[in-house]
């Protein structure tokens, strides 16, 4: 069921009984020495395939392989659309698979970063008269099961790329920490990703996250999210878990009804 390999007779016959999409976002972007720079598209790619062993009868979209990640810009290799660019690209895919009948999205996305632009198409989608719903793969999975919770390159996705390919980590770099300096000034250090603390609050002030670390993997001061402590077997377990959860909402959100599209009596 995954769309590319289907006839467009195929996706009409699934039409006239369901209208239900997967479409996985993912993004290309620094996670550190130790990771590859589509890990928030890799992990995503293989819940969903994990998804297609569990539930073959949902129609799952070929993945976006580019996000909103501005902020990594000048790690050699990230790529970003930005937020705008984003969410045009994924509001047109939307609309058009709205025309032939699609009504309920579930975005499979790999990175924070793409949230403000997928919430955008969300309520273009509901206007219309369907729900798209957003499945931050790492936020749920350390909402399920607090001990996988993570943060940008840490343990938690450092285990999902493990339980793909091994061999994309560079296991050399493993132990090097997040190497954060105080680019602004000693009075305004560094916290977590584009913060800085003073005197006890915490203020944006967005910028490139190389300006802040050489590495480019940010955990935020989560003590058990440092990337030696990622096992295979974790990654293993937490993407048959999101997979597992993702088969279970689908099937919730099939039950609901349709919201009316604005202006509908």
């Amino acid at each position: 069921m995954f769309l590319e390999r289907m006839s467009y007779p195929d996706v009409e016959k699934y039409l006239s009984r369901k209208d239900t999409v997967v479409i996985p976002v993912g993004s290309l972007e620094s996670h550190g020495k130790h990771m590859p720079l589509g890990t928030d598209t890799i992990i995503p790619n293989r819940i969903a395939e994990l998804l297609e062993e569990r539930f073959p009868d949902v129609v799952i979209a070929p993945t976006l392989p580019y996000g909103a990640t501005d902020d990594l810009r000048g790690f050699a290799g990230t790529v970003s659309l930005g937020v705008e660019g984003l969410r045009a690209v994924l509001q047109t895919i939307c609309d058009q698979l709205f025309e032939y009948g699609f009504r309920r999205f579930i975005i499979l996305n790999g990175h924070g970063g793409n949230v403000k632009s997928i919430e955008q198409v969300g309520i273009k989608v509901f206007e219309r008269g369907g729900y798209l719903a957003i499945v931050n793969w790492w936020l749920i999975a350390g909402q399920i099961r607090p001990e996988w919770k993570g943060g940008h390159g840490g343990a938690e996705e450092t285990a999902g790329v493990m339980a793909v390919d091994p061999t994309l980590i560079h296991s050399e770099y493993l132990t090097l920490g997040e190497c954060i300096r105080n680019d602004i000034s000693d009075e305004l250090p560094s916290t977590s990703w584009t913060s800085v603390e003073f005197k006890g609050g915490m203020v944006t002030v967005p910028r490139h996250v190389n300006s802040i670390t050489d590495n480019g993997w940010l955990a935020h001061g989560m003590g058990s999210d440092v990337p030696t402590n990622a096992t295979r077997e974790w990654g293993v377990e937490m993407l048959d878990a999101m997979a597992d959860y993702i088969r279970d909402f689908i099937g919730a959100l099939e039950r609901a009804p349709l919201p009316k599209a604005d202006g509908a009596k």
